[in-house]
Order: C-alpha cells, then sequence, then structure tokens
C-alpha cells in the first residue's frame, strides 16, 4: 500500500491506494554488497604500535564508526574483517591462522603496517616476512605505523572492493587450507618473492 496523488476524500482527507505507484529495482549482487559494505565488523589482532593507531582511528576524532564499524568483534566468530595491526611472530601465526579459519564466510582482511605486510625492519628469524604467508590479505596499508587516515583510506579501498564482488564467483568464498608446513604459500612461491630481500628472509620463509 501507499499514498498516491492527494485527492480529497469524502472528509477532505488524502485516498490511500492499495497500489502504490513507487518501485526499486536493483540487483542481488548490489543489494548484498551494499549490505555488506555498511556493516563490516572488524575483528582486531593488534600486536604493536599500529594497533595504537587503530585505536585512535576508533576514537572520537577520526571515528570509524562513520563507516559502520563501530562494533569491535573480539570474537571470530561474530567478526567479518580481520585487521592485523602490527608485527607478526611466528609465535603468533598459529594464532592468527585459527582466528582467520573459525571467522564465517564472507570475510576479508587488512594488512596494517610494514611489518606485518613484509616484516619491516624486522628481517630476522622470529617475524614472519608478511602474514600474506599465513592468510590471504585483501588491502594492504603502507606505514610505520600507518596514520588513522591511512587504515580509514585503506578500509574504502575494501569497501571498493566488496562492491565488485559477485555471488556467481565460485572461487570467492572458497576456503584454501593452510599447507602442512605452516605457511599459506608454498616455499618455492615464498623463495621467488622474497629473493630481493636477502637471505634471512628465505631462511625464515622457506625451511
Amino acid at each position: 500500500m501507499g499514498l498516491s496523488e492527494l485527492e480529497p476524500g469524502a472528509a477532505g482527507s488524502p485516498v490511500v491506494s492499495a497500489v502504490s505507484p513507487n518501485f526499486m529495482t536493483t540487483s542481488l549482487d548490489f543489494l548484498a554488497n551494499w549490505a555488506r559494505t555498511g556493516s563490516l565488523w572488524p575483528m582486531p589482532f593488534g600486536t604493536a604500535c599500529c594497533a595504537i593507531e587503530f585505536m585512535a582511528t576508533a576514537a572520537s576524532r577520526y571515528d570509524i564508526s562513520r563507516f559502520g564499524m563501530e562494533r569491535m568483534s573480539f570474537s571470530p566468530r561474530q567478526a567479518d574483517v580481520l585487521i592485523c595491526a602490527g608485527r607478526l611472530p611466528f609465535k603468533l601465526a598459529p594464532v592468527i591462522r585459527r582466528v582467520w579459519d573459525q571467522m564465517p564466510q564472507p570475510k576479508w582482511s587488512i594488512s596494517m603496517g610494514a611489518c606485518a605486510s613484509s616484516g619491516g625492519i624486522f628481517d630476522n628469524y622470529a617475524m614472519v616476512q608478511g602474514i600474506d604467508t599465513i592468510i590471504p590479505v585483501d588491502v594492504y596499508v603502507p606505514g610505520c605505523p600507518p596514520r588513522p587516515e591511512g587504515l580509514l583510506y585503506g578500509v574504502m579501498l575494501l569497501m571498493k572492493k566488496i562492491r565488485g564482488e559477485s555471488f556467481t564467483d565460485d572461487l570467492l568464498r572458497q576456503e584454501q587450507t593452510i599447507g602442512a608446513n605452516g605457511l599459506y604459500l608454498p616455499p618455492d612461491r615464498i623463495d621467488e618473492l622474497s629473493e630481493p630481500f636477502g637471505n634471512s628472509v628465505s631462511q625464515t620463509r622457506s625451511t
């Protein structure tokens, strides 16, 4: 039901029509992606100084709630965006992988800062040289640490990526299991990617 043209009735009130002249057409992809971009629930995984910048992003000055992300999910079962803010030692690598596996589909991840994205200045035996060897990453936010504006820009890039997704893509929600060696990427591929960074990276990522 809806209001048609305002024609006075017997008592001078508008006539309520049984058929509304208003209608809206859209695609299911657009509608679902619009809803998802407006209700992202981040799972904070802060391990270093990037976590402080992430806290500032959620504070009143930058107000991440403008993007519908004010509800921080400290339970993986109720989160859909994993934000790794800070360096990731090998001791924590199984933890972040378990958190990622417990998150329901659809889910995305943001690598915040140089340490999470590439190991940063910690080119040693104890640090994972990029979390993309442990979990798949959707958006990389550069910086050491990145300012809150950088994280907000990364969030907007993630929203842009979500708007381009489609239900017809069979590989989009396919769970990519971890290998027996504990790495998301095979060792030969890691060697190929990390070759310009020196021998220490090759030793930590491939052996």
